[in-house]
């Protein structure tokens, strides 16, 4: 996509996340004139304002964060208003979320006879075999080639449906029949990539809880795998999340980072969250980099991170533009 036609769909695509996030409706600013007495930042202000961040799972150490400076103001008895609150907040949020804006980089293997291999994980449900489907399209956009690899062997339903996917976008996917060693079947997808000069290779696994460890030990074993086959595979471990699970979605993060290393996470669901918080607390304990996240069922929901465009949606209803900058 060239800049003039990302500037030209930046707004369209800021309405339709505001729209994904609590259904067009700020769960911060719907109230927070109300919740401002007189213009006047006090401790039940921001004791409502806490519980607010807090139900929306931001988490504590990102909920302190983002309160400090207002506590700041409580202290030197400072009025306030509505803009002024939202102003600090939108500074807040960008301080956690800046950081961890970072796409994913379709150019960073070099080597032309090497593909970029990308392993897929998640638990069961969080969308990941979706999200396969819709990178692969993002992939040929970029006039890449692509394979995929059906490396959920344990349910014969999951091999299908990314053979569905793969018909869909009229790419090739390598899978044997259920049952079969997943790494086995990843080594000689990344066998075949490489023979047929394929540039993207996405690699599918099964689902899995991050409590069940030998299921764990498997990922890092595929992992070991890949590297037999070049040193520096996978060269993107991304992490499908449910934006939904709220807390429980943290938990998932610290664990599979803990036990495989992630080199980018995917808050998929976003459009059945009511919440969206989650992804501060994330960056705030983690730092693990956002590539993209999901926003509805359709091919072209799946869009990359901008942290501009997420606080944006997340402190602007949708009848309020008081936050789309103009670029």
């Amino acid at each position: 996509m060239t800049d003039k036609n990302k500037s030209e769909s930046k707004p369209g695509l800021l309405k339709r996340l505001r729209s994904s996030l609590n259904s067009g409706n700020s769960w911060l600013t719907t109230d927070i004139s109300e919740m401002l007495s007189g213009g006047i930042i006090d401790e039940e202000f921001l004791e409502d304002l806490e519980m607010r961040l807090l139900s929306a799972d931001v988490g504590v150490d990102a909920t302190e964060n983002l309160l400090q400076p207002l506590h700041d103001k409580l202290k030197r008895d400072e009025k306030s208003d509505t803009k002024a609150v939202l102003d600090i907040l939108r500074s807040g949020m960008l301080d956690i979320l800046k950081p961890i804006e970072k796409p994913l980089d379709f150019d960073r293997v070099r080597d032309q006879n090497v593909p970029l291999v990308i392993l897929m994980v998640g638990i069961n449900g969080a969308g990941k075999t979706t999200t396969i489907g819709k990178l692969a399209t993002q992939s040929l956009r970029r006039l890449r080639t692509v394979m995929l690899a059906a490396g959920d062997t344990f349910r014969a339903a999951a091999v299908e449906q990314l053979q569905t996917w793969g018909e869909r976008n009229q790419v090739p996917v390598i899978s044997q029949g259920t049952g079969a060693d997943p790494a086995a079947v990843i080594f000689d997808a990344m066998q075949a990539a490489a023979s047929r000069n394929i540039n993207v290779l996405i690699a599918d696994t099964a689902g899995r809880l991050h409590t069940q460890s030998n299921l764990m030990e498997e990922l890092k074993k595929i992992k070991r795998v890949m590297g037999k086959q070049h040193p520096d595979a996978p060269h993107e471990t991304l992490l499908v999340i449910d934006s939904s699970q709220g807390q429980n979605a943290l938990q998932q993060a610290r664990e599979f980072h803990k036990a495989i290393g992630v080199d980018g996470l995917v808050l998929s669901k976003l459009d059945g969250s009511a919440k969206g918080g989650i992804l501060l607390a994330i960056a705030k304990e983690l730092a693990i980099p956002v590539r993209f996240i999901g926003i509805g069922e359709g091919i072209n929901d799946l869009i990359p991170f901008d942290a501009e465009q997420y606080v944006d949606a997340l402190l602007a209803d949708e009848h309020d533009d008081t936050y789309q900058k103009a670029n």
